[in-house]
């Protein structure tokens, strides 16, 4: 009979305790700052973690940096542990939230627009990769895959922030709003798949063979997902809405997340792609009362993903900013990030007919990357395709667009003539 396995140490349990304790207590006070001061609430999120790491702490008091944040792989992994916890179901949670109705319905133009914003910043992303310093390259990261985690970053678009701004900014009800969070859709859909193709190319090889596979296997994930998720998900979500109690409900939609989640890392694949997977099946059943899991949204909106951020912004040094070539790098990145996707989904809004103002306002709000990208960004450096300085990189790009979007939204809203339609629409959403 094997020994049991011994419990974690109180030194451990008391370094993980305060590590959780402070970056959840400054995430939670920089974030309303940031809202304050009419910035998305991630951004304040990840300061806080930039506050506690390298960036900061570790040069004004490296002994309480090396205390509270000691270069101990298992006490890494369990703060680790809890951020993928939360990041896995803020996905989750924004495939429940995702309008496939509202796709279908303006199918058309959306994907015009949708892929304008996603062809053009990927190919210059990719080509950007090729062409950057190699010094910005993870020890051991193929010259190849590190091009097109650099395409997926920039073509990626945040729906969680994208969606929160609109609301905030009262343009939901607005045709422009519906279409963006449309093309939003279908862009972070692509954009999942492609991060688990690059994801598997870093974690396998680049070969013609592994190539074929990692896509034969994200086509077998998504027919998996429809002929045996959705019946799966759907006789778990009949079962459970005859509860009266709403945390049977709650619990079986997490269940179904982290399954999700586990079957496509199981695979070979990102876990954050079957957490959105079951995430969207579960949005899209007829038995769910997304009403009920409104609990479930605010403890991760609250906690959960706050923590994850905060991690995020541990793994962010901004004193590498000082070496010329690196900020150098991190300006053409971000004008790369910008010019890319505006003028993709500029391009496509033109095509599908729509006025200079409401391509304009398609490219400003599809230019917001927010929470997905500082994913994209963490899964690049676990993988070992970034490096520190990369990974920052790809990070400011999140914030800098995220701020931008609102002004660039109020400028060309303004612009756009309210219908009818449009009026009593607003009638719905805000009464």
């Amino acid at each position: 009979m094997s020994d049991p396995v011994a419990p974690i140490g109180a030194h451990a349990m008391l370094v993980f305790l305060l590590q959780l304790g402070v970056l959840l207590g400054l995430a939670l006070a920089l974030g309303r700052l940031a809202l304050r001061l009419r910035m998305p609430a991630v951004v304040g999120e990840l300061s806080a973690g930039v506050l506690v790491g390298p960036s900061v702490l570790t040069h004004l008091a490296p002994a309480v940096s090396t205390w509270l944040l000691p270069h101990d792989t298992a006490q890494q992994h369990l703060l680790d542990a809890v951020g993928q916890l939360g990041v896995l179901l803020l996905v989750g949670i924004t495939g429940m939230h995702m309008d496939l109705g509202l796709v279908r319905r303006r199918g058309a133009t959306a994907a015009k627009v949708s892929l304008g914003g996603l062809l053009l910043p990927l190919a210059m992303g990719v080509g950007l990769g090729l062409v950057l310093p190699g010094m910005l390259l993870a020890d051991g990261s193929a010259r190849v895959v590190f091009a097109l985690f650099m395409g997926v970053a920039m073509c990626v678009s945040a729906i969680p922030v994208i969606a929160k701004t609109l609301l905030e900014m009262r343009l939901l009800h607005r045709d422009i709003g519906q279409l963006t969070m449309s093309a939003a859709t279908v862009d972070d859909i692509v954009g999942w798949l492609l991060l688990s193709i690059v994801s598997a190319l870093a974690t396998t090889g680049l070969r013609t063979g592994q190539v074929l596979w990692s896509v034969g296997g994200l086509v077998a994930v998504v027919v998996l997902t429809v002929a045996i998720g959705r019946p799966l998900v759907n006789a778990t979500l009949r079962a459970t809405s005859r509860s009266t109690e709403p945390g049977v409900n709650i619990a079986a939609a997490v269940v179904l997340v982290m399954l999700g989640a586990a079957g496509t890392h199981a695979l070979g694949m990102e876990p954050v792609l079957g957490a959105l997977l079951c995430g969207m099946l579960i949005g899209s059943s007829r038995f769910v009362d997304l009403g009920r899991l409104a609990p479930l949204r605010t403890v991760v909106m609250s906690v959960l993903a706050p923590v994850f951020f905060a991690t995020a912004g541990l793994r962010m040094d901004l004193t590498e900013l000082v070496d010329p070539a690196v900020l150098a790098t991190a300006v053409a990145v971000l004008a790369v990030a910008i010019v890319g996707k505006f003028a993709g989904a500029y391009v496509g809004a033109r095509a599908s007919r729509l006025g200079h103002w409401e391509a304009i306002a398609l490219g400003a709000g599809l230019n917001t990357r927010g929470v997905i990208e500082v994913i994209v960004a963490m899964v690049g450096l676990r993988l070992g395709v970034l490096s520190t300085a990369t990974y920052t990189i790809v990070v400011l790009v999140a914030i800098v667009t995220s701020l931008m979007a609102p002004p660039m939204l109020r400028y060309a809203t303004r612009r756009i003539a309210v219908t009818d339609e449009e009026r009593a629409r607003e009638r719905v959403f805000h009464g």
